[in-house]
């Protein structure tokens, strides 16, 4: 049980997964006591699901502001895009661990994708309608670098962003 304790504060995640499993185990032995063991599992792992879901949301707003910065002339918003990514790369370090990371990684071209319609929308909506396709179609930054908050991509227009 120590075990399970030690994971439930390291990776609370890989906790969730962990203690879903062993409740459908216990269903799966005819366990006769008073608990309803797969819809306990189904919300357990229901809890790790909506963390997961929350840094993958966290990422995809991150890239979209680093590809805002990158690709985006205006000057005047980008104060708030780099709150935003300092403000989403503290929340996902808090809700990150290794067994979301695992997850994560492999998926982050689709993150990208998503992240990618949603910066052409709003780059139309600061007059940059020909910027989006400068976009690269794959996504030019490692996980490492979408999760670093020291680290922001060069700017094509040559501003520099810093926060320090």
């Amino acid at each position: 049980m120590a075990e399970a304790a030690k994971l439930y504060d390291e990776d609370f995640y890989a906790w969730t997964r962990a203690q879903a499993e062993a409740l459908r185990r216990l269903a799966g032995e005819h366990w006769n006591g008073p608990l309803d063991l797969e819809h306990l599992a189904e919300e357990v792992e229901d809890l790790g699901k909506s963390q997961r879901h929350a840094v993958e949301s966290l990422i995809e707003r991150i890239i979209e502001h680093l590809l805002k910065l990158e690709y985006l002339p205006a000057f005047e918003p980008r104060r708030g895009w780099l709150i935003s990514v300092l403000n989403a790369r503290n929340h996902a370090g808090r809700l990150l661990t290794v067994a979301i990371r695992r997850e994560i990684e492999p998926r982050l071209e689709h993150a990208y994708a998503n992240a990618r319609r949603v910066t052409v929308l709003a780059l139309w909506e600061h007059g940059e309608i020909s910027s989006g396709s400068l976009l690269p179609e794959a996504c030019p930054y490692a996980l490492d670098q979408v999760l670093d908050d020291g680290w922001f991509p060069p700017n094509q227009h040559g501003l520099v962003d810093r926060y320090t």
